[in-house]
């Protein structure tokens, strides 16, 4: 094997795959980085068994030559070691590598030689079925993620509620996220012929949105028996699924409301920050609503040491009644509020000890629910 490849480009592609890569492995071989050189790309491949993220890199990147391939071949080479080298490295990359897997690193007057493995040694890629593609834009799949992953539950108590499940059914898929405190619920239509529900590692997802924030173009997503596949040009992330059922979410949500007010998204989020400043020492940083005539909401919060902080904010419409007072963790309803674009957002109370279902105004698509707190 013998290419030269654009020093950026191979850095960039290597700190990419490298995610996937842990230094604690039981299998030497997993500490390292497959780079296989074929004709017209060289692929790299970093890999810890739950996920897999594999970069491609074609001969040409925006019509310029950034890389060249004069013998095809593949080899292992410590990630951590080749991260290193590779970012101390002044100019383009001369990688060379004999049948005895020594790899010989050469850049303008510094040449270097490193032990690889062999590359037979590691493990196949999940093999996908092209009958279960997904197609999506890769915007609306960052923000399903985006709208739904904050929502998961940092526990290890109940695994399935450390991921998102991702549904898929009817030209439609849904994420939804909870902790047991909270739910995230989004949908979308798209075209799919995927039946099914499958639980998505929270930690997979925030790293795919990592990897995909720059592309433009359509992820196809693959489902086989225990991963699930995110594909772009040049780009995929393989995800281990994790096994269990998740619940039903269904029941939870509210099938009636006796007070429903609308807001200005971005002036209840600033009030709700302005009251988490004094929520700190509650165990759930409580922050305080109440209603008393139906025009304005006080939005309020205290701490023993601070002090107290309080505002007032006009509601833009009220159905039901008229007075209300509740306690929420202020941090997840931030949370909620963070990730609407809307400019009004409606919130629908069924009583003080009840969840409050938080909505965008004109979009059904996307809903939050958030249970309400002791305030004392």
């Amino acid at each position: 094997m013998e290419i030269i490849i654009n020093n950026e480009c191979f850095n960039k592609a290597i700190s990419e795959v490298s995610k996937a890569v842990s230094l604690k492995t039981p299998f030497p071989i997993l500490t390292g980085i497959k780079i296989i050189a074929e004709k017209h790309c060289l692929t790299l491949i970093g890999s810890n068994s739950d996920i897999v993220i594999e970069k491609v890199i074609p001969l040409m990147i925006n019509d310029v030559k950034v890389l060249e391939v004069y013998k095809t071949g593949s080899i292992v080479i410590s990630a951590k070691y080749l991260s290193e080298i590779a970012k101390k490295l002044p100019s383009d990359i001369h990688l060379k590598v004999d049948e005895k897997q020594l790899v010989t690193i050469q850049s303008d007057e510094i040449i270097m030689t490193l032990n690889g493995f062999n590359p037979k040694e590691y493990p196949s890629l999940p093999q996908v079925d092209e009958a279960t593609c997904t197609k999506i834009s890769s915007i609306e799949l960052m923000e399903i993620i985006n709208q739904t992953v904050f929502a998961v539950s940092k526990s290890e108590s109940r695994p399935v509620l450390t991921g998102v499940n991702m549904s898929f059914k009817e030209n439609q898929i849904s994420c939804a996220a909870t902790n047991s405190h909270r739910l995230a619920l989004r949908e979308l239509a798209i075209e799919t012929n995927v039946n099914g529900s499958f639980i998505v590692p929270s930690t997979s997802l925030n790293e795919l949105t990592k990897l995909i924030k720059n592309e433009t173009g359509e992820i196809h997503i693959y489902i086989t028996d225990s991963y699930i596949v995110f594909k772009s040009k040049t780009i995929s992330l393989f995800s281990r699924l994790i096994e269990g059922n998740y619940p039903n979410i269904s029941g939870l949500l509210p099938k009636g409301s006796k007070t429903v007010i609308t807001l200005d998204t971005t002036q209840l989020l600033k009030g709700i920050d302005r009251a988490c400043l004094f929520a700190n020492e509650w165990r759930n940083n409580n922050v305080n609503l109440e209603i008393k005539d139906g025009k304005k909401i006080r939005i309020f919060s205290n701490s023993s040491e601070l002090g107290k902080i309080e505002e007032t904010q006009n509601i833009k419409m009220i159905s039901g009644e008229i007075e209300l007072s509740i306690s929420l963790d202020g941090s997840f309803l931030m949370d909620a509020l963070k990730v609407i674009k809307e400019e009004e957002i409606r919130l629908s109370f069924g009583g003080s000890m009840r969840p409050v279902l938080i909505e965008p105004v004109d979009n059904s698509s996307y809903l939050h629910l958030i249970s309400p707190v002791r305030s004392y």
